[in-house]
């Protein structure tokens, strides 16, 4: 049958994919699984139960849950009863948790367990009048989803005809979901799909993926995310295995328990695992070691789409560094060639051809919640890649550019608008149909290429202006840079604030026989100092003088989601970072008093000169 509406899935399912681990999750330590006909009938007794607790069509439902079969349970029984499911991050703030439980007017909240409760029972406290709670692990004294699922087996035939009736009503336009975004700055803002959007742009973005039904893969990116949750119907839609990681702490064991042959991921999980695999090699010696560095420097200048017009000498490479060690690397995995998916920011050319080079071929892509949310992805099955581009644009996808370079897109998966905010939705998406990203960027040739965020762009005081994402992606490519922020707006200058990767750069000092105490000690060290110079004046070589980095500063502090400095898809909040480091920018632009400490004064602030041989300008303004 035809994909129309989200349901659709669960009769696609049995038709054509009657498999019995479509869905599976691991409880104390056993995978268990479930086929296609009990996906089919939970969701269905399910949506009974709804209907018997008394939710009516156009009522509001939260799920907080780390990604579980059970996830999907809920999803279907939700849209198949035509009640908006609110999916919401495991790790919101109460702030956020209480902005999101009042602007939904939930009716009820889907918990997985009790520390997921107590979490969001801060913000629970402060409204006048509660969701029900319902939760999918046993809690003393509160409600489970078990109760639901077992008055939908009891009112079966009480329920049947009127959830047949709801399914033959709902339309492919009709709203079923209700995506609360991450964003880096403000409240989240409630992004209203419809079933169009969201079935539009997965069965498009499947025709890219070589799997077929024999593949499994591992979920662990959010399901609440438009990214994820995209990505689960399409695997649905292929009927390929989802298995669900445990945590994102098991992602390699759980990956070779299920022999998985692929996954989702944003760059920074893919620039962990390359940390790690460049990491192991730094105790081999002799032979071993000269073929394991040989290897990474050959992955480095793979390109899978030249691979048959290369030389023999190449080919017979490329084949010993597979034997050696890409074959290795897959082992650990589960031994399967891998499809990846990734997206939500850039992902480091090099990485892309050394995984490629592995037999782990990157997709990336480009989109947002409010586009459901593909609109360009990479497809090196097909030929269709170029690296450093996000892709071509996706079937079915219009894109245009306005002329400042923000990147438009027109079609059915542009949002039905944001919940309650109809002023803002007329300001994103404007008379003719068009949404804009607040992206900027270009084509090249077929393919999309991102440049930065519209809003991230600033212009310093001499009027030049400065993309900060393009310096912050070539300085992430450094093995001791693990994130950057740069900075300079309306200054005479741009600067970085840098967070170091303090394994290299503990192997560094090891290396080199420096002494330090702790952390702190070991970026103050005058050689630590002048490596990362060093650093910053090679990446400076590739930009224009007035894009270069003068200044940076080092920091100790790792950032991450957990402590507030990135985004829940792991984006620079810099709003929250700028404020954290104030004294540290103002200090770099001469806003306050120097450091007293002469020693702490010329060691902690570097001073970068300008390269002589980089013009003034830029290729385009040239």
């Amino acid at each position: 049958m035809e994909v129309k509406r989200t349901f659709d899935l669960l009769d696609h399912l049995v038709a054509n994919y009657p498999k019995e681990d479509i869905l599976a999750g691991k409880v104390n330590g056993e995978w268990i699984k479930y086929s296609s006909h009990d996906y089919y009938k939970y969701a269905h007794y399910l949506a009974y139960g709804l209907c018997e607790v008394g939710l009516q069509p156009g009522d509001k439902v939260i799920t907080i849950s780390p990604n579980c079969p059970e996830w999907n349970f809920v999803d279907m029984a939700l849209a198949m009863s035509g009640i908006i499911h609110v999916p919401v991050y495991p790790t919101l703030s109460t702030d956020n948790y209480l902005h999101i439980f009042t602007h939904s007017e939930a009716k009820a909240i889907f918990v997985s367990n009790n520390l997921l409760l107590k979490r969001i029972r801060p913000a629970l406290d402060q409204m006048e009048t509660q969701p029900v709670i319902y939760t999918l692990s046993n809690v003393p004294g509160e409600h489970r989803m078990l109760e639901i699922l077992k008055a939908g087996i009891a009112g079966r035939d009480r329920w049947m005809g009127e959830i047949e009736h709801r399914k033959e009503s709902i339309s492919p336009d009709d709203w079923f979901t209700l995506i609360y975004t991450s964003g880096t700055t403000g409240d989240p803002k409630g992004v209203m799909l419809s079933h169009r959007n969201m079935c539009s742009n997965f069965l498009a973005h499947s025709q890219v993926n070589p799997q077929d039904s024999s593949a499994r893969i591992l979920s662990f990116l959010p399901l609440n995310h438009a990214y994820e949750r995209s990505m689960n119907y399409h695997y649905q839609y292929k009927g390929i295995s989802i298995y669900y990681a445990e945590s994102l702490g098991t992602i390699a064991q759980n990956l070779a328990e299920v022999k998985a042959c692929g996954f989702c991921a944003v760059p920074r999980v893919l620039e962990m695992f390359f940390d790690k695999l460049y990491a192991a090699g730094k105790d081999f010696t002799g032979l071993k070691k000269l073929i394991y560095e040989s290897a990474f420097r050959h992955g480095y200048r793979y390109d899978y789409t030249l691979l048959k017009k290369v030389s023999l000498w190449y080919q017979l490479k490329q084949r010993l560094y597979d034997r050696m060690v890409y074959s290795k690397w897959r082992e650990k995995f589960g031994g399967n060639r891998m499809v990846v998916i990734t997206g939500s920011s850039s992902i480091q050319p090099r990485m892309i051809k050394l995984f490629a080079a592995a037999g782990i071929n990157i997709y990336e892509g480009y989109g947002l919640s409010e586009t459901s949310p593909v609109i360009a992805v990479n497809d090196p099955a097909h030929g269709n890649v170029k690296i450093g581009t996000v892709g071509p644009i996706l079937k079915g996808v219009e894109v245009k550019f306005a002329d400042d370079g923000e990147i438009l897109t027109r079609g059915p998966h542009v949002m039905l608008g944001y919940y309650k905010d109809p002023e803002y939705t007329a300001e994103v998406i404007d008379d003719e149909g068009w949404f804009h990203t607040g992206d900027v960027g270009m084509m090249s040739g077929k393919y999309l290429k991102i440049t930065d965020r519209k809003k991230d762009i600033f212009k310093l005081s001499a009027g030049k202006y400065v993309a900060p994402q393009l310096l912050e992606n070539r300085m992430r490519e450094s093995e001791y840079i693990e994130q950057a922020m740069v900075v300079g707006s309306s200054e005479k200058f741009a600067a970085a604030i840098i967070s170091p990767n303090f394994n290299t750069l503990h192997f560094w000092a090891l290396k080199y026989k420096l002494h330090y105490r702790d952390n702190q000690a070991l970026i103050n060290l005058p050689e630590t100092q002048a490596k990362y110079k060093k650093i910053i004046e090679e990446i400076n070589k590739s930009f224009a003088a007035h894009e270069q980095i003068k200044q940076f500063r080092l920091v100790i502090d790792e950032w991450t989601s957990a402590n507030g400095m990135l985004s829940p898809t792991l984006k620079l909040k810099r709003a929250v970072l700028a404020k954290k480091y104030s004294a540290m920018i103002d200090d770099i632009y001469g806003h306050e008093q120097a450091p007293s400490n002469p020693f702490l004064s010329a060691f902690r602030s570097v001073e970068l000169p300008n390269i002589p041989w980089i013009g003034s300008k830029s290729k385009t303004e040239k």
